[in-house]
This record gives structure tokens, sequence and C-alpha cells, in this order.
């Protein structure tokens, strides 16, 4: 598989899409898809976030208007490509950041202090996402674009998590999964998305199903907070199903419903579940160990099976034996070794520490991608994957 946009360099990538400010930094030389990882950074609000119990959207502004220019410098300095300059750059360069007065106080004191860097091209998540949160990242990409006279490349965020689980990675170098296996089935599952899709190759798609309220992530997170556990959910309903596991009864009967599982479509709805978890809480007099511990295994197995049995569905009728998976979702343990247990059905699945929102799958997807002109670069946060 060869590259159309032919950049035989290195690729800059930048996500802001949610509440992650992620930059990274990967190499090609022999115009195949076959990368050195050189920089790959992810900070995360997680712990700000917490208190709310989900994604400030404010918030999340301000903590990317903070972090990019410095973790910018860090990739350059990782990857020994900054050079300072003797004396500051006067030279003048369209700025995107005028607004943002956060940013463009430290990235234009930063950029007129440095040579340009050998960098060939940046990639930037455009949607889907937070409107707030995306438009920092793409001013800021627009900027460095500008200021270095280098390409720019906009990205989707859900095919990048998609076009990140084809890749193996290993020594600090990421390979290419051999490309016989599509068209395949694909499930993006993560906090703001639940979709099936047909991958027929890289950039064309189908869209099969998908939630029609809640996503996966999202009804996650909204359970655990009905259940007085913490923020982000999914970690913490898995790790309480973990050990109502280990003790649970083999003979347990289901309490909580599979939402359209039955359904003869490929959508999904985790509505219901959440509504079902809160009736059931609001029965209870008392949140003892066990009830808190066997309703995060209800509550996990619900969603799972759901995933699982849409997915088998999606494949029979698409005459297909791999599902390739992505998304944060795909961290969750249970999944994952569901998957890992069915017949027949190549399972392909992102690294692990790739799952989640970073700025890997953004600079990898780049290299399948061609630029825009800058002025046409614009955040989408309902972009979709059709």
């Amino acid at each position: 598989m060869t590259n159309k946009s032919g950049y035989k360099g290195r690729i800059l990538g930048i996500e802001t899409s949610c509440d992650d400010t992620c930059i990274s930094l990967i190499e090609t030389k022999d115009n195949q898809p076959s990368f050195k990882v050189l920089s790959n950074i992810i900070s995360s609000q997680e712990k700000l976030h917490k208190r709310w119990g989900g994604i400030y959207p404010t918030l999340a502004r301000r903590e990317h208007q903070k972090n990019l220019t410095p973790i910018l410098k860090k990739t350059l300095v990782d990857s020994k490509l900054e050079k300072k300059l003797k004396k500051k750059n006067s030279q003048p360069f369209d700025h995107f950041l005028e607004k943002d007065l956060i940013n463009y106080k430290k990235l234009d004191s930063y950029l007129r202090s440095i040579e340009k860097p050998e960098i060939d091209a940046i990639a930037v998540t455009i949607g889907p996402g937070l409107d707030p949160s995306l438009w920092t990242g793409i001013n800021f990409a627009k900027t460095l674009a500008s200021c270095w006279q280098i390409p720019i490349i906009p990205i989707n965020h859900i095919e990048a998590h998609l076009i990140i689980s084809l890749f193996s990675f290993k020594d600090n170098l990421l390979k290419f999964t051999d490309q016989e296996i599509l068209p395949a089935v694909a499930l993006i599952v993560s906090g703001g998305h639940t979709q099936l899709l047909l991958m027929k190759e890289i950039g064309k798609y189908k869209m099969l199903g998908e939630t029609r309220d809640d996503a996966a992530g999202e009804c996650f997170d909204k359970t655990a907070r009905i259940l007085g556990l913490g923020y982000p959910g999914g970690p913490e309903i898995s790790k309480k199903a973990a050990q109502w596991e280990k003790k649970r009864d083999v003979n347990d009967k289901e309490f909580l419903p599979r939402p359209m599982l039955h359904s003869k479509d490929l959508d999904f709805s985790f509505s219901g579940l959440k509504t079902a978890v809160l009736y059931k809480d609001q029965s209870v007099k008392k949140r003892t160990k066990d009830y808190l511990e066997s309703m995060a295994y209800e509550i996990e197995e619900s969603i799972v099976d759901v995933l699982i049995k849409k997915s088998l569905i999606a494949l029979k009728q698409n005459d297909s034996q791999t599902l390739i998976i992505g998304g944060g979702v795909t961290a969750n343990r249970k999944l994952r070794k569901k998957l890992n247990e069915l017949d027949d059905v190549r399972v392909i699945m992102p690294e692990p520490g790739t799952e989640t929102d970073n700025a890997l799958m953004i600079s990898v997807t780049a290299f399948f991608k061609e630029p825009q002109k800058i002025e046409e670069i614009k955040a989408q946060p309902n972009l979709n994957l059709r």
C-alpha cells in the first residue's frame, strides 16, 4: 500500500477533540505505512474533570490552551529537532490565535526563538468532538503550518481510531497489518460514539448501524454516576465487575436489560439500560459492597453482550470474518476477553496504550490522506464516517 500524498518524512499530529492534549511525531522514509515513532505525548485532564463527573468544555479548552505549546516544545526536544536561534525571528507569519491570548503569547514567543524544524506536514483532528477543543487545536496547527510553510492535513477522529488498530507496535516502530483483511466490519466504541461500519478500504466506509441515544462509553459514565462511583465510569465499573466475577454464583440470572439485542437492525440504544440502573438503585435501601459489584458486573455484561451480538450479525450479513474495533471502550477487559474467545472471527484491536485518544493515530492516518488549503480547514463537531 503506497501513500497518495507522497510524504517521505516526518508528520506532526495534533489531537484536541475532547479533554486530552496530544501531540506526536512519526517518521517514514520508504513511502510505505511503517513508521518510526519519534515522540508521542498525551496530557490527560482526567483529574480536573472528576469533580464534574464528566467533561466540562470550557475547562477542557483552557487546559488545551495552556498545554499545547509546552507539549510542542517537549516533542521537538525529545525528537532532537529543536534548534534555538541566537536572535529572535521577527519575520511576519499568519497567526490564527489572535483571540486566544493564552496560546498566542506562548506559541508566538516560542516559534520566534527556534529554527524551522525538519517536519514535512502537520495533521490535526477536525472532528467529531467538542467545538471549543477542536478549534483550539486547529488554530494552533494552522499557525504552525503558516509559520513553517508546510502542508496541513485534516483528520477524522473516528477514522483515526480504526486505522491505528491496523498497526502493530514494537521497538518504537509501527507496522501495518496485512491489508488483505479488507473489506472488514468495524466497530467503534467510545465515550461519544457506538457505530458499526463496513470498512471497504481506508477512506471508504458504509454505515451499518449506530447508537440512537447514549454511546457505550457514555452509558458506563452515567451508570457509574448513578451508583456513586468515580469518573471516568468505564474503569470504575470494570474494577467492581471483576471483583463480583470472582465470587458470583454461575447460576445467577441476568437482571438488567440488553437493549435492542434482538432488534432487526444494527443500531444500538443504551438509554434504557441507564434507566433500568436508575430504577434499580432507587429501590435499594443501602448500597452494599455486593450490591455495587453485582450491578457493575451486570452493566458491563449488558453492554458487552449487545456490542458482540450486533457485531456478529454484521459480520454474517456482510460475509466477513474480520472485525476491527477502535475507540476508548476497547480498553475494557471484558470486551477484549469475549472478543478473543470468538470462533472463526479474526478480531483486530488497538495495541495497549493506543485505545484512548492520542495523536499517534492522527499522525498515522495523515499518511493516507491529502492536505487541504489552510482556509478550508474548520472544526466539524458532528463529523461522521459515511
